[in-house]
């Protein structure tokens, strides 16, 4: 409608009849929706060209100040994966095939075994496994409990390396030369 023009797609095919003018314009909006524009934009734009033609005071002034202008936003990429998966080198032989299930018992002697004596090996492995988790279980509750290490309350002796005799000496010496203590009073 607002081309003057008959538009039709069929796939990736557009065909369209009509004024050059408006051939022009719907190849404009084809090529913009190929380049990942929605036709919206350029249809709103074509709608107000037309309203700003019909009216004589702007029929010849510039029009870009009335149109809207789209910012193209830069679409994120795809979200990569923090863990990249090394490729193993490639080999042309197939892997080596597993082992029976019987094959497995008979090299293990189970095969043998009476179906009680299976019974009650298979449940000797089941309780180690509980006791071994249970283990687990109580150390992982009782590391709350363990009371975290306490700095040491001894007070560290201040070590100044005095020369006890020394100083005895140097206050005796003092005492004499001051006229205020005899030796009497020492």
């Amino acid at each position: 409608l607002l081309t003057n023009c008959y538009v039709l797609v069929q796939g990736q095919t557009v065909s369209a009849l009509g004024p050059y003018k408006g051939l022009q314009q719907v190849r404009k909006i084809v090529e913009d929706t190929m380049k990942n524009v929605h036709p919206i934009y350029n249809i709103k734009a074509l709608m107000i060209k037309r309203e700003l033609a019909k009216d004589p005071k702007l029929k010849n002034e510039n029009w870009e100040r009335f149109l809207p202008k789209f910012v193209s936003k830069n679409i994120s990429k795809r979200k990569q994966p923090k863990k990249k998966k090394e490729k193993k080198p490639y080999t042309p032989f197939p892997p080596p095939q597993q082992e029976r299930k019987v094959d497995k018992e008979l090299a293990t002697g189970e095969y043998f075994l009476s179906k009680e004596q299976k019974r009650v090996k298979k449940q000797k492995e089941k309780d180690e496994k509980h006791a071994e988790a249970a283990k687990k279980r109580t150390e992982k509750r009782n590391e709350a409990f363990v009371p975290p290490e306490e700095p040491s309350t001894s007070k560290k002796e201040a070590d100044i390396g005095v020369d006890v005799v020394a100083l005895k000496e140097k206050i005796l010496k003092a005492r004499k030369g001051s006229k205020l203590f005899n030796k009497s009073n020492v």
